[in-house]
């Protein structure tokens, strides 16, 4: 019997400690996110204030996000990007009357929800996104673009932003479930 237990005690201990290096692994990612997305912000600002119209260039793709393949498990994101050739380029500017210069102001809106994200901790979906500034947004497929243009501009997926997908019709919320072999976890509803 103490070997069972024994072995059992040293099973939860890899578990515990793997699920540390993936939290730590995830902290990192999110300051290195957030240090991103302030030196972006900081630029537009800057740029402004000299007079200048800043320009962002974003690639496009024919697919860009997918379901993770279930053979990698081992990714830490439920979803994996391609940064494969791209189809064409968008060049986004501030200071011109035209479709970019929304797309841009909403990019920049949707970054400061995003970096409001990180910093706290805390998910939501797109939908909840676009709900927090209707007027702003028009419609949810505004939000969905600048989403995509972000993870473009970033390298990263929906997933490193804090943005989770939700079915139509559910409430996203966390309920925190520990145990005395198992980590705190926080799972969505």
């Amino acid at each position: 019997m103490e070997g069972k237990e024994k072995r059992r005690q040293a099973a939860a201990s890899d578990g515990d400690e793997q699920w540390r290096r993936r939290r730590r692994r995830r902290q990192e990612e999110a300051a290195l996110l957030l240090r991103k997305i302030r030196g972006l912000v900081r630029w537009v600002v800057e740029e402004v204030a000299a007079g200048r119209s800043p320009s962002v260039a974003l690639h496009r793709y024919q697919n860009y996000c997918s379901a993770a393949v279930a053979a990698d498990a081992a990714s830490p994101s439920p979803c994996t990007c391609s940064y494969g050739v791209p189809v064409g380029s968008d060049v986004l500017s501030l200071l011109h009357k035209d479709y970019h210069t929304s797309r841009l102001n909403v990019l920049l809106r949707v970054l400061l929800v995003v970096e409001q994200l990180l910093q706290e901790n805390k998910h939501c979906s797109k939908r909840d996104i676009y709900y927090m500034y209707t007027s702003f947004f028009k419609e949810q497929a505004i939000v969905d673009r600048a989403i995509n243009d972000i993870c473009i501009l970033f390298k990263c997926s929906r997933h490193n932003l804090n943005v989770v997908p939700v079915v139509k019709g559910y409430e996203l919320f966390c309920t925190f479930v520990s145990s005395e072999d198992t980590p705190l976890l926080c799972l969505f509803i």
